[in-house]
């Protein structure tokens, strides 16, 4: 059945002008307004492009004069719907339409029938240059766009969904653009998935969205040490979830189990997921030397356990974990006002060795810290000019360091990593990250591009800063012993 779109019983004809002829007309235009303009003070602009785009889509809608027919059948469908449009109109915004309308008027296209729904928003955009986009919009409009090679639309597409990962969906919506970036080769969308999954993988993992990760993209977040969990218990618990859901090959679940960070787990939770854990249970042999690994690892104090083993790698390398355990919450009620400080203690390490011993932080935070370069300078002489500062010219700073000083610290060092939340329908999501070592007290870019006198600033929630300061102790071998 074929469904007619844009006909008022008009008679098609040919415009009589092609594109390139469209294009002198125009710079023609242009050069002829310039002249005519010159230096005249009382120069004046009329603008009726708004009028002209309103016309625009009723010649779209009603087929005014239209010279080409595409009829649009959806796949596994009798379907088909046809346009009555303009080859003009069509071939300035896409090479594909130019080349597939040379010498025809009629043209059937073969669409899926998430596309097929939403061609005639598609064409609608090639006349008018806007469109309005939905979540489960965004893949069949690129696609069509990438398809056309409507370059214009596939730009904007794209921007909308790095824009809107944190925007919520009833089945989630990030791992399957992350999928869909993939087969398109797409390395900049890929990579903000990748970064949102990862900075929100707790909340993802217990949502209908986490069945639908490929292995490929699990075994890739596993790898990471940026991921935001409330422990690695929870990242095992939902592997195992996961692999009881899909059941892949043997190869594929071992490698996952061995990149789970077991000395990050306490022993006494080791010990049940060795029983209890039907996953473990099956592949223990395969995770067994690095069970048994984890087990010295919190046996032994970790300059002890450094002088056998190397812990330079990742196992040995706390992920971002949300428990109090590794850091707190802090909510900055009215960020811009002054400078705030609050305190709190962290486990010296992961160590079942150090769960007794607690490091206190200090950490201050001021909204409009200014560098050196900035200050004022003031001079006796009276041909000395001060400076006139800002308040706008301070910027946001965050120094973190620890109330005191102990040989604990030997062979450990500190990573410090801040989270920003954000907003968006209800809930809070990661969107910003700032991490830096114990080497330096603070981070150079804290909220570089935040401002925090709006209040309707993305970095605010209700008008407070809500951060997320997480310590992560990172060993290093201090004297190797021969074997």
């Amino acid at each position: 059945m074929a469904k007619a779109i844009g006909v008022r019983h008009a008679t098609p004809r040919r415009w009589a002008c092609s594109l390139a002829a469209l294009s002198l007309l125009c710079l023609a235009a242009q050069a002829v307004q310039k002249a005519d303009l010159g230096g005249d003070s009382t120069v004046a602009t009329i603008n009726h492009s708004l009028s002209l785009l309103q016309r625009l889509q009723e010649l779209m809608h009603n087929g005014n004069a239209s010279d080409t027919t595409l009829r649009v059948r959806t796949t596994g469908s009798d379907e088909i719907k046809v346009f009555h449009t303009h080859q003009l109109m069509l071939s300035l915004q896409s090479e594909i339409f130019e080349s597939l309308l040379h010498n025809q008027t009629m043209l059937t296209l073969h669409e899926s029938p998430d596309s097929a729904a939403l061609f005639e928003k598609f064409i609608r955009y090639l006349y008018c240059g806007e469109i309005s986009i939905l979540l489960h919009q965004a893949i069949p409009l690129h696609r069509l766009a990438s398809k056309y090679r409507v370059s214009s639309l596939q730009r904007g597409v794209a921007e909308y969904m790095k824009s809107h990962l944190a925007s919520e969906s009833n089945q989630g919506h990030v791992v399957s653009w992350y999928h869909y970036a993939v087969r398109i080769g797409d390395e900049a969308l890929q990579e903000s998935c990748l970064q949102f999954l990862a900075w929100n993988l707790s909340a993802v993992m217990n949502t209908a969205e986490w069945a639908s990760v490929s292995v490929e993209l699990l075994l890739l977040l596993l790898e990471r040490s940026d991921l935001v969990l409330q422990s690695e218990l929870e990242l095992y618990t939902a592997v195992e979830e996961w692999v009881a859901t899909h059941q892949p090959e043997s190869p594929v679940v071992e490698k996952m189990l061995r990149s789970v960070r077991y000395p990050m787990i306490s022993p006494s939770h080791l010990f049940h997921l060795q029983k209890q854990s039907s996953v473990m249970v099956k592949h223990y042999n395969a995770v067994q030397d690095l069970l048994f690994q984890a087990f010295q690892f919190h046996s032994a104090s970790p300059i002890h356990f450094a002088k056998y083993f190397d812990v330079n790698c990742s196992m040995f390398l706390p992920r971002n974990y949300l428990s109090t355990s590794w850091g707190s919450q802090w909510v900055i009620n009215n960020p811009a006002r002054d400078d705030r400080s609050t305190s709190f203690q962290t486990q010296l390490g992961p160590s079942n060795h150090d769960s007794s011993k607690r490091v206190t932080w200090n950490v201050l935070f001021s909204p409009r810290w200014l560098p050196v370069s900035l200050r004022p300078v003031y001079s006796d002489s009276v041909s000395g000019a001060i400076q006139s500062i800002r308040i706008e010219d301070g910027r946001p700073r965050l120094v973190i360091t620890p109330a005191t000083t102990s040989s604990d610290f030997a062979g450990v060092s500190f990573q410090k990593t801040i989270l920003v939340g954000v907003k968006q329908q209800g809930k809070v999501f990661v969107k910003h990250a700032y991490s830096f070592h114990q080497s330096t007290d603070e981070v150079a870019d804290f909220l570089m591009h935040a401002d925090l006198q709006k209040r309707t600033s993305e970095y605010l929630i209700d008008n407070s800063l809500h951060l997320h300061i997480i310590i992560k102790p990172v060993y290093h071998s201090l004297i190797k012993v021969k074997k």
